[in-house]
């Protein structure tokens, strides 16, 4: 019987010894430090990583991230110096440097970020408040990021925080904004789609009158030289009739005879009322071209009146 309750307690200390062993070590990881608390009171930190020995039942262990942890701030409304209202969305990145001033401050990560995301909106409304639209879009939006790094990070030692990066993901006009932008771009393109249009029309005018200008001069001198040449194939034409009128005569006036023909005697609803006998048909009826004898012999019968009046 008592050997049993020798065993039973034996057991019972062998499992207060584990309990107790168990209970004097913990463990801290790479990506952890430690803070050793005793009574509330901190007592040391622990930063490498392995097993580490604490008093039981007495000693608390608080660990603390030792990983670069994210902000995500909401996005924020802020004001520019040229009264622009823009509408930020920023994120930071920090990092626990002194887990025992963060201990003592905030706490824990949830409180940080808590405290972070107001300094930051502070930061944020001071640095863009001093400038304008244009730098915080475009020109200077990298020294700005810089500066509000600077001056989160000086706060945040309070805290035992050490900021790594701040970045302004978007700083964009406010919705409302934003379509006034949108308009104000849009009737500015238009206006100046207008004046391209307005420019090609009078280029077009341009070439389309100095082409006409072209044509006017171009057709005046053709038809200046067709002139000249018809006049000269007319003089060529003429001195050539000329030529052939001296050498025969006759023939000349047959030939005139033959084109008047063909030209007066056309298919149409002309009509002549002519004598046969008239000087027009005079080769029907005579193949030679001779006068009729009655017209021969009037002349030869109204002579002696004409000499009488010549006397």
């Amino acid at each position: 019987m008592k050997t049993g309750i020798a065993g039973g307690i034996a057991a019972v200390v062998i499992l207060l010894i584990l309990v107790l062993g168990w209970a004097s070590v913990f463990t801290v990881y790479q990506t952890q430090q430690a803070l050793v608390v005793r009574l509330g009171d901190p007592r040391r930190i622990v930063t490498q990583p392995g097993l580490h020995f604490k008093i039981p039942l007495i000693d608390n262990v608080i660990y603390v991230d030792k990983r670069i942890l994210d902000l995500e701030n909401p996005a924020q409304e802020v004001i520019a110096s040229d009264s622009k209202r823009l509408v930020v969305d920023a994120f930071a990145r920090y990092k626990i440097v002194d887990p025992l001033r963060f201990y003592q401050t905030v706490g824990s990560v949830e409180g940080a970020n808590s405290r972070l995301a107001t300094l930051l909106n502070s930061a944020l409304r001071r640095v863009l408040g001093e400038s304008t639209l244009t730098n915080v879009v475009r020109d200077e939006r990298t020294q700005m990021m810089a500066r509000v790094r600077e001056q989160l990070d000086r706060e945040a030692h309070a805290f035992g925080i050490n900021v790594v990066d701040v970045r302004i993901r978007r700083a964009d006009l406010p919705e409302q904004n934003s379509q006034a932008v949108y308009q104000r771009m849009q009737t500015e393109r238009q206006r100046e789609a207008a004046e391209f249009r307005a420019q090609g029309s009078q280029r077009a005018q341009e070439i389309r009158a100095r082409a006409d200008r072209d044509v006017t001069v171009l057709v005046a001198d053709a038809t200046s030289k067709a002139e000249q040449t018809r006049g000269e194939g007319d003089a060529t034409r003429n001195r050539i009739f000329a030529d052939a009128f001296g050498q025969d005569p006759d023939f000349f006036t047959f030939y005139r005879s033959m084109q008047a023909y063909e030209a007066g005697l056309k298919p149409g609803e002309t009509r002549f009322l002519l004598r046969p006998d008239s000087e027009f048909f005079r080769y029907f009826t005579n193949p030679s071209g001779g006068r009729p004898a009655a017209q021969a012999a009037a002349p030869a019968r109204t002579a002696p009146p004409a000499a009488a009046a010549a006397q």
